[in-house]
Order: C-alpha cells, then structure tokens, then sequence
C-alpha cells in the first residue's frame, strides 16, 4: 500500500476512459501538438477551459458514496490536480485515485504504454484507456478530452488486478465526465 502514492505521483506527473472501441495500435496516436508535457500555455478563460473549477471537489463528487476521504491536492502540480486514497482493509482493497485538469494539453499525449491504450469515449466525450500506465499490475488511467485542447485525467493504482483496476476508473471517469466543461 505504501507504493500506491509514490506510483500515483508518478503517472499525475506523465498523465484518463471507459467503453474503448479501439486499440491505439502499439504506438502513440500523434496529436497536432507535441507529445512534450510543459505547463499549460496561459490561464485565461479562452484558453484554459477549467478556470472556476477545482479538481479536488471533482474528484470528491464523483468519488461520493464510494468510501474514500475528501481529496487533497497532490504534492506536483498541486493547482490542477488531487487525490484521494482507500486504505484495504479486510473486506476491501484500497486505491489511490487522482483527477488532474490540464490546460493546453491534449487528452492523445503521453501514452506511456501505447500497446496497452484504446481510444473510446466517455458518456460519448472522446478519450483515451490505458491499462498499466506504468506497466505494473492494478493501475489504470483514462485521458478524457476537454477542448480547446485540453484534457482531464482520472488515474488509479489500486492493490487488485488490472481489469478490476479499470473497472473503477471507467466507473469514476463517468461521473468525473459530466462535472467537466461540455465539448
């Protein structure tokens, strides 16, 4: 459980989906924009389609019910991104889970395990799965698309299997879907 944080904050660091329809084929999808992860372009309105919104209450709506503790911001990044973590108990295995906003960023870039990533959609929103961000059992992350070319990110590392793994950030990627700015 003490390596859940350490690999959250790597893949916030690097990166978000449900319902894929297809594979990203082995390599990165290339966007119109370069694959560099920099900080985003500027904070206006025109640009940045996530002024108003915070991550973290986000993330608390969208968690509601599901037994983990308000979110707080994450060590990198902490002005676009949260988190929120499940010890295992028992009868449950714990998670980690993160939602980060990201202005001026494509919801294609940084696929680090491209033969693990399908395209699909979210609540019909374009977005991206991949399964092991950081190529380790029980992780997963979906890249939904937020324009103008941005992105919000749902990330999980949870102490269960992959597909379990997935099936939780799918589940929190659709509720974190409706809170985001419309397309």
């Amino acid at each position: 459980m003490r390596g859940f944080p350490v690999a959250l904050a790597a893949l916030a660091l690097t990166f978000g989906l449900t319902a894929c329809t297809s594979q990203v084929g082995g390599q990165a999808n290339p966007s119109s924009t370069t694959s560099v992860s920099t900080a985003p372009e500027s904070n206006t309105a025109g640009s940045n389609p996530f002024v108003g919104l915070d991550s973290c209450v986000l993330l608390d709506q969208a968690l509601a019910g599901r037994g983990f503790p308000q979110a707080e911001p994450t060590v990198a990044r902490s002005k676009e991104s949260c988190r929120a973590t499940k010890a295992a108990t028992v009868d449950t295995p714990g998670a980690d889970v993160a939602l980060s906003l990201q202005a001026g960023q494509n919801y294609r870039d940084n696929v680090s395990n491209p033969s693990q990533a399908s395209e699909g959609k979210v609540n019909g929103r374009p977005a991206v799965e991949e399964r092991e961000p950081q190529h380790s059992s029980g992780q997963c992350g979906v890249w939904l698309e937020v324009k103008p070319n941005s992105r919000a990110l749902v990330l999980l590392s949870a102490s269960t299997d992959t597909g379990s793994a997935c099936t939780q950030t799918e589940e929190i990627a659709a509720k974190v879907e409706p809170l985001l700015p419309k397309n």
